[in-house]
């Protein structure tokens, strides 16, 4: 069942290291304007709304970015500076809530659960939130509100861009059920696949699904598919949510082979994994080279 009593807040800035871009060169505003390599290796870290009318979005190779929009202007980005904004944001969502969950640099869930008496309501926070955002940092966040998480995060890229959207307990299923497959956390091109050639098209379909039929899809997973297509996410705010995993990675302009060049590029990267773990006094468990 949905929880009656809970409120979670998801904010989502919105096209975030395009927007500080335009934020900080006037000129940019109302172009596209992708941050990310532009060489034929390239890939899209992110796009601005204008370049995203084009088609274009986040993890597209770049070249593909501009057959779409040949005027788009690519920015190399700094990530410094992104994550600086990230904390002065973060700094604002921490005065709403010690119960903060962020999710990347541009996102977090806010628990407001028993807040009312002292902050007012769900909807008031969300908007005063944004306000306050756009007041200090100068860039627009999305709100998404409701009793639980996946439901909240769902809300707040239907307010995008520079929206809010809250779903009462009573209007879950409601909002839920015309939502393709593929918005559910979790399903992916594979899952999709399986669901969509068994005639799962919507949430909605999922909700009242045989469990046997889903059980032969996804296996065991299949009962908690259809849980979380009614809206039955019994998954808490972590305030405390350690890092999963620590990655560097390159992206070559042309195929390298060079086994000199490979494990130094490795070595460089390994190094700057390891300086992290250190620094944050964590060991890894595992390894991997992709």
């Amino acid at each position: 069942m949905v929880n009656r009593s809970q409120w979670i807040l998801h904010a989502d800035m919105d096209a975030f290291y395009a927007s500080v871009e335009q934020r900080d060169r006037p000129e940019l505003q109302g172009l596209p304007v992708v941050v990310g390599g532009d060489s034929r290796r390239g890939v899209v870290a992110a796009a601005s709304y204008e370049a995203r009318r084009f088609g274009i979005h986040s993890a597209m190779p770049s070249a593909q970015a501009k057959q779409l929009c040949p005027e788009v202007i690519f920015l190399r980005g700094d990530m410094e500076r992104y994550k600086a904004e990230s904390r002065k944001i973060f700094s604002i969502f921490r005065d709403f809530t010690p119960r903060l969950e962020g999710l990347s640099l541009d996102e977090a869930f806010l628990d407001l659960t028993g807040t009312e008496r002292i902050l007012g309501s769900p909807r008031d926070v969300g908007e005063r939130l944004r306000a306050r955002v756009r007041g200090e940092v100068g860039l627009a966040v999305s709100v998404g509100i409701a009793p639980v998480k996946m439901v909240a995060k769902m809300a707040s890229a239907a307010a995008k861009p520079d929206g809010l959207l809250l779903v009462p307990p009573h209007r879950v299923r409601e909002f839920l059920e015309p939502l393709p497959v593929r918005r559910l956390w979790g399903v992916g091109p594979v899952a999709e696949g399986r669901l969509r050639g068994a005639g799962f098209e919507t949430l909605g379909d999922l909700a009242g699904a045989e469990p046997g039929r889903l059980h032969s899809l996804l296996g065991d997973w299949g009962e908690t598919v259809a849980k979380l297509a009614r809206g039955e996410d019994l998954r808490e705010v972590e305030a405390s949510r350690a890092a999963i995993w620590y990655s560097e990675e390159n992206t070559f302009a042309e195929d390298v082979t060079d086994r000199d060049v490979l494990g130094a590029t490795i070595l460089t990267h390994a190094d700057s994994v390891a300086r992290r773990l250190r620094r944050d006094g964590l060991c890894a468990r595992t390894v991997v080279l992709k």
